[in-house]
């Protein structure tokens, strides 16, 4: 009789196995609302951009996605947060490259994010644009180049912050282009973008929707975008790359992540509804309007995406000697 009833308790547990797996993939959507983590106030890029795919992701999906904006430490508040919270598929990260690629080389974090963070999807990219000011007497990227080699550590630039991706497209150019502009870390892109305009500041690696308004009025001078290829809204400008320095590429994205431990089936499906979502017509539209290009892949393109550009960080933070200010 209990040899019967050990046999009994075994086949439950090995059927309870079975069926594991695909009972996770089956629960969804959620039963409760979904959140998603922006680590930065509202407003900006990156909430602009997670509020466009969330709103598809809740119609597509039948239940509602709220965002939730988590600012401070660059970002890296949130995504300790999420890191060590729910696991269960109802919360998810729109990622940075800054805590997800750049803050490791430069601080003991409190989580790793390639441990305890699982990649779902990438999700928008956009690349920076060099701007300067009227006063700054340049015109084009080789002018500028010029002028820093002519009057070495006076050619300065800004950056939303000490690690941010403005500052790294900087010092990648530092490196590439054999200059030693000076960096000024703001407290944010409104600041650096206020002291640019100001003329207090030479240059700045700025994030598109907020430099082109200014571009458009005369007040900035666009030289270069730091993408391989010309975005689609920015076709007259040039890359840095085609202006001289092969193969420069330093982006700003935005993707998601969500807890280390959230089970495969339910991280693969959140990948199939938002790659759905990033490849409507209407989120791509509206996505484009804001300067963002959407960037859908598989979970195993991003995390490949992911290692790429933070090998590329680190090298440039050790040889550049970056350190958190």
């Amino acid at each position: 009789m209990k040899k019967r009833t050990l046999i009994q308790a075994a086949a439950v547990a090995a059927a309870s196995l079975t069926f594991a797996g695909p009972t996770l993939a089956q629960d969804f959507p959620p039963a409760k609302p979904v959140t998603l983590v922006v680590g930065f106030a509202p407003g900006g890029a990156a909430d602009a951009a997670a509020r466009l795919i969330a709103k598809k992701l809740a119609e597509n999906i039948g239940q509602a996605v709220v965002v939730e904006n988590k600012g401070g430490a660059g970002g890296n508040i949130a995504h300790q947060q999420v890191a060590a919270g729910a696991a269960d598929g109802t919360v998810l990260l729109f990622g940075s490259v800054g805590p997800l690629t750049i803050a490791p080389h430069l601080m003991k974090l409190p989580y790793d994010p390639f441990k305890d963070l699982a990649p779902i999807s990438g999700g928008v990219y956009f690349p920076n644009v060099l701007v300067v000011h009227k006063g700054a007497g340049v015109k084009t990227l080789a002018e500028f180049v010029q002028l820093s080699k002519k009057k070495p550590g006076s050619v300065d630039y800004a950056s939303t912050g000490a690690g941010s991706a403005s500052h790294l497209a900087g010092e990648l150019f530092n490196q590439r282009a054999g200059i030693d502009m000076v960096h000024v870390p703001y407290k944010g892109g409104a600041p650096a973008l206020q002291d640019l305009l100001g003329e207090r500041v030479t240059s700045y690696f700025a994030a598109p929707p907020t430099a082109m308004p200014h571009v458009e009025t005369g007040k900035l001078i666009p030289l270069a975008t730091t993408g391989l290829t010309r975005p689609a809204y920015l076709p007259n400008i040039p890359t840095v790359a085609e202006s001289g320095y092969p193969g420069f590429e330093a982006l700003n994205w935005y993707a998601f992540v969500a807890a280390g431990k959230t089970p495969a089936p339910l991280l693969e499906r959140w990948n199939k509804e938002i790659v759905k979502a990033l490849n409507d017509a209407g989120v791509k539209e509206a996505l484009n309007k804001h300067g963002l290009s959407p960037h859908p892949t598989t979970r195993a393109e991003f995390t490949a995406f992911m290692k790429k550009e933070y090998e590329q960080w680190g090298a440039i933070v050790r040889e550049r000697r970056i350190t958190a200010q």
